[in-house]
């Protein structure tokens, strides 16, 4: 049930300001490739509602329903195979892509027990999860520009687009398109815009039943079921919610003051009405902030641009969520601890994360290994959110091995080992209290597989796993370097027993 706003807390965001500008998409497309090393580079999605344990981490569904999987702790829902070798069950060809568009925006997957959803180029695409055949197709008036990675408790998700395709005249159309699909029915719910002269959104989330867009000049929240607008901002404020987080909590990244002045507060805010619960004021001179997780909260950020890794993340704060109060800044400096975020205006875009156990898990940055000198390998590592400090756990990754977490998995945290060049990645669940690894997954080594799994490494491509099935996808498409070279969406895996 959702929190009541505490007394004296800020009211709702009024009316819609008709003079806000349009963003164009062009930002949105830049922003992408940009970030194009991070860990994740777009959104993936979940078979359920983020809770907290799932926090904000990608990957497959997470387990918050009490179900546990063979030899797992209460709350995981992931079973430990008898054989976790994989096949490969379908592979999705790229979309065409032409010489004048030069990449179009593909993120956006999601999961269901249906089906397994995936932006395309102004579509979106629901396959049968084991057989990769087509179950239906949503097509869009324009390009995607961004999407949630959450999915309601019913199976739906939004979507951000263009209202229009791209031509040689006009290249872009602002992404003022707000979209609600319905994942297992294969349908668009609705369509909105908000603004007289349409607002372009460079981020959206969906909690509690509401759809939250935000942009650079303001957000506005819609009603999940039927796109009405519950809350927007006033005309007058001097105040804008650049972006929001959703999950179990809904929260805003709201941003005060001049450039030169500028004050980020971190609102957990009521999703019907807009009424802040609690705030924290980030310190003055902190230009940018990303959500990791709503519920516990937490909140990274580059502090005085310290990362210099291009990582975007410094710091990471835990905030208590009912008062506002700041528990603890750890410190994760880019040139030890390998999470990224991208979070200029994807405030929900901090990746390579997870947090559960009370706990925040984080890989180290590659090193050499204790192999030949040009190994490469890495660990994931917990700090206690209670104490910020560091718990003394370590998952290594292995020899020529590098290991990344998604999600949580109630107490156990799913992670995927990149591979070396003769063999397939795996998808481990490392254990909250001994971290022992166990293997859930592991890809066909053969040279074709390699080559396509290759180029959806974790720093550009969106991750889904459950229930012993791996969907790896593009965030964005682009013409083939070569005529002969074959290029691919996405591809699944899945283990036979």
């Amino acid at each position: 049930m959702p929190m009541q706003a505490q007394a004296g807390a800020a009211g709702g965001r009024g009316k819609i300001n008709a003079q806000l500008a349009i963003i164009v998409a062009a930002v949105v497309a830049i922003a992408l490739i940009i970030g194009g090393g991070v860990w994740y580079a777009g959104s993936s999605g979940e078979g359920k509602d983020d809770t907290a344990s799932s926090g904000g981490a990608t990957g497959g569904k997470g387990g918050t329903d009490g179900k546990g999987g063979e030899g797992a702790p209460p709350g995981s829902e992931e079973k430990v195979p008898s054989d976790p070798a994989s096949k490969v069950l379908f592979q999705v060809p790229a979309p065409a892509v032409s010489k004048d568009d030069n990449s179009v925006v593909v993120s956006g997957s999601w999961l269901t027990d249906q089906v397994y959803a995936k932006s395309g180029i102004a579509e979106v695409v629901g396959y049968d999860p084991a057989k990769g055949s087509k179950k239906w197709t949503i097509k869009l008036a324009g390009p995607v520009c961004t999407a949630s990675k959450h999915v309601t408790d019913d199976n739906k998700t939004v979507i951000v687009h263009q209202p229009a395709m791209p031509t040689k005249a006009e290249p872009a159309h602002g992404c003022s398109q707000v979209a609600v699909i319905d994942l297992d029915a294969g349908e668009k719910v609705w369509t909105k815009t908000a603004g007289d002269q349409p607002i372009s959104f460079d981020n959206v989330t969906i909690s509690g039943g509401t759809v939250a867009a935000g942009s650079s000049e303001g957000g506005v929240a819609f009603d999940v079921a039927k796109g009405d607008v519950l809350w927007s901002p006033k005309a007058t404020d001097t105040c804008q919610d650049m972006g929001y987080a959703g999950g179990e909590k809904l929260v805003a990244v709201r941003r005060c003051g001049s450039y030169d002045a500028r004050q980020l507060n971190i609102q957990t805010i009521d999703p019907k009405s807009g009424k802040v619960i609690s705030e924290y004021k980030m310190a003055k001179g902190i230009e940018y902030a990303g959500v990791v997780s709503t519920n516990p909260l937490v909140v990274a950020a580059d502090v005085a641009d310290s990362a210099g890794d291009g990582s975007g993340i410094s710091d990471l704060f835990s905030i208590d969520n009912k008062t506002g109060k700041l528990l603890n800044r750890i410190s994760v400096p880019g040139d030890e601890f390998g999470a990224e975020c991208d979070i200029i205006t994807k405030v929900e875009q901090c990746t390579g994360l997870a947090v559960g156990n009370g706990r925040l898990y984080i890989p180290t940055e590659e090193h050499e290994g204790s192999g030949e000198s040009y190994s490469r390998t890495n660990e994931v590592v917990a700090f206690d959110l209670a104490t910020g400090k560091q718990t003394g756990q370590r998952a290594d990754a292995g020899e020529d091995y590098t290991i990344v977490p998604l999600r949580m998995d109630g107490g156990n945290v799913i992670a995927y080992k990149r591979p070396p060049y003769d063999k397939g990645g795996q998808i481990v669940s490392i254990d909250g209290g001994t971290f022992k690894q166990t293997t859930l997954l592991e890809n066909p080594a053969t040279e074709t597989v390699r080559d396509v799994e290759a180029s959806m490494l974790p720093e550009y491509s969106e991750y889904l796993y459950s229930q012993g099935r791996l969907y790896m996808s593009q965030t964005y498409a682009s013409e083939p370097t070569s005529a002969d070279e074959k290029e691919y969406l996405a591809i699944g895996f899945g283990i036979s027993g």
